[in-house]
């Protein structure tokens, strides 16, 4: 058990579940779209849709959208900042059939048109899972430093990610695959028991058919 499942995270805000871990969902949004958010639609369920605005969800949320930490004070007035930057944010609530009670469905655009569709939900303690990206089922946390990479589905992209993460001499502890069809979007995610040097998210970057890399490391 890490310390901070005792004492809660460093955070703003009253509610770990409300707070930290929304903020944390946003940042996630935010960093596997790859470029500035012009527009932000959000779908609060269950008990967040029943206290976002009294716990400050919806403050914390479009502070992780622009990439804000749980413990960043700006986060009171993340509100007043997008809309000071022209991001348009939209919050909606209603019901996401088996979801944890307290989970957002993220639809981010950027100023290209670019979009990316993310649903996370806040266990506690201001941990995360993110469930679904773009329609397909995932599943990571941000407890490990976490690699993600979305990619079109072609032979030898799984290979060839590993063999560079192997260079680095980084331990993968958990691999997950998810694509929407044959040759369609795919999403490669994987937990490491270590970090590693940002050249390989270069390197990553060069492959072929490799279309946005991302590191995560949210605690």
């Amino acid at each position: 058990m890490n310390v901070f499942d005792i004492i809660g995270p460093v955070m703003i805000g009253p509610s770990s579940s409300h707070t930290a871990g929304a903020a944390r969902i946003g940042k996630t949004a935010a960093l596997l779209l790859g470029a500035p958010v012009s527009h932000a639609d959000i779908l609060f369920s269950g008990s967040f849709a029943k206290t976002f605005r009294g716990h400050g969800t919806d403050k914390a949320i479009v502070g992780g959208i622009l990439k804000m930490d749980p413990w960043d004070p700006k986060i009171k007035t993340s509100l007043q900042i997008a809309e000071e930057m022209g991001i348009a944010i939209s919050f909606r609530t209603g019901t996401i059939e088996n979801a944890h009670p307290n989970t957002a469905l993220i639809t981010l655009t950027s100023a290209e048109g670019n979009t990316i569709k993310v649903q996370g939900a806040s266990i506690g303690g201001g941990n995360i899972v993110i469930n679904n990206v773009n329609d397909m089922e995932v599943n990571f946390t941000g407890q490990k430093t976490t690699l993600i990479v979305m990619h079109q589905d072609v032979p030898g992209i799984i290979a060839h990610v590993t063999n560079l993460v192997a260079e680095e001499n980084a331990n993968i502890c958990n691999f997950r695959l998810n694509r929407e069809e044959k040759g369609g979007l795919a999403i490669m995610t994987l937990e490491m028991d270590s970090d590693f040097s940002e050249s390989l998210l270069v390197k990553l970057k060069k492959i072929p058919h490799i279309y946005n890399t991302i590191l995560l490391k949210l605690n």
